[in-house]
């Protein structure tokens, strides 16, 4: 006698390149559209970088029954200690409600103890009311953050000093210098922000400058990150758009951004800004936002039509540039999970 689907036993492995397919055909048959190119996207970062990413397979008598990918966080949107972002989770139709879900994240949480991951975070829409559930079945929690976004329609090219109320005004002199805070002078709006500086994509000789930039803001050596996020910026430039601003012949600013299409119902593509940092030494002289308008101007070309980053609740100064720049809370909501200890 043959058991039945739900009570045949499941495997946990990593995943495999060969899982692509069945990954391919469960993914679509939950979100009514095929995404075969950001999931082979993922899968390929993981081959290139595996310390960087955990992906798991259960399998059952039948094959792949359900996956789960998952991208460690290194010192995008400013952390400070290692973290797991959930990108991607889907069980086959047949073995839904039959526990594969939680073996997979168990298995992920495992993983992110062994390598010193302290919180797994993710994101999803306030109306995908099913993984909101799920989260909340495993112990996620909102998240201290906000997720912003805005449309690349030119707005990072303009802002309003009109709009810049006392408030934002004294909110942005105490921000930290990762981003221009300052006013600009009469009719400035009038010129394309991004010609303030000379902005390029990122190369290989920028790391140095660009670490030393991060460390001047944050405090905090994160040379190893820089250069991981640098090289998959250049190991697979269709997905990264990563950008340096220089004046005076120097690396004074860069800007990280990934564009992404996945993540829990997404069905556009949409870039998010991972790391925006200015020298200190040139604050208020509009760096800031001669990258975000390079950023939208190539995102435009790359029809990416949304950019979305999070910031923490209480980073006013950082909140206020970016709504002068178009941006506005977004309909995603941040979770975050803290790992458990190990029984």
């Amino acid at each position: 006698m043959s058991l039945a689907p739900a009570e045949t036993e499941v495997t946990i492995r990593p995943l495999a390149a060969a899982d692509v397919d069945a990954v391919v055909t469960i993914d679509a048959a939950a979100e009514g559209h095929t995404r075969r190119d950001y999931i082979e996207c993922r899968l390929a970062a993981a081959r290139r970088e595996p310390d960087l990413h955990a992906q798991f397979a259960a399998d059952d008598g039948r094959g792949l029954a359900g996956f789960i990918l998952a991208r460690v966080l290194v010192g995008e949107f400013g952390l400070s200690q290692p973290a797991l972002r959930l990108e991607l989770v889907g069980v086959r139709a047949d073995r839904r409600s039959a526990g594969v879900g939680q073996r997979l994240f168990d298995a992920l949480e495992s993983w992110a103890r062994r390598h010193g991951m302290v919180e797994t975070r993710t994101a999803a829409s306030w109306r995908n009311t099913a993984m909101l559930s799920w989260f909340d079945a495993l112990g996620f929690e909102l998240a201290p953050e906000q997720i912003v976004e805005g449309a690349v329609d030119g707005g990072a090219e303009r802002v309003e000093p009109a709009e810049e109320g006392a408030d934002t005004a004294s909110a942005l002199a105490d921000a930290p210098h990762e981003i221009n805070y300052g006013r600009l002078d009469p009719n400035d709006h009038e010129r394309l922000a991004r010609d303030r500086a000379d902005v390029r994509s990122m190369t290989p000789d920028d790391l140095d400058a660009i670490a030393r930039i991060d460390r001047g803001i944050t405090g905090r050596q994160r040379h190893d990150y820089i250069a991981a996020r640098l090289a998959e910026a250049l190991a697979d430039g269709g997905v990264r758009v990563s950008l340096t601003a220089r004046c005076d012949d120097t690396i004074v600013g860069y800007l990280m951004a990934r564009a992404d299409l996945g993540d829990f119902g997404r069905t556009e593509p949409v870039a998010v800004i991972d790391t925006l940092g200015v020298d200190p030494d040139y604050a208020h002289r509009g760096i800031g936002r001669a990258l975000l308008s390079q950023l939208f101007a190539n995102l435009g070309a790359l029809r990416v039509e949304r950019v979305e980053t999070i910031v923490p609740q209480r980073d006013l100064g950082l909140l206020g540039f970016l709504y002068a720049a178009g941006f506005a809370p977004s309909q995603r909501l941040p979770f975050v999970h803290r790992l458990r200890s190990p029984s």
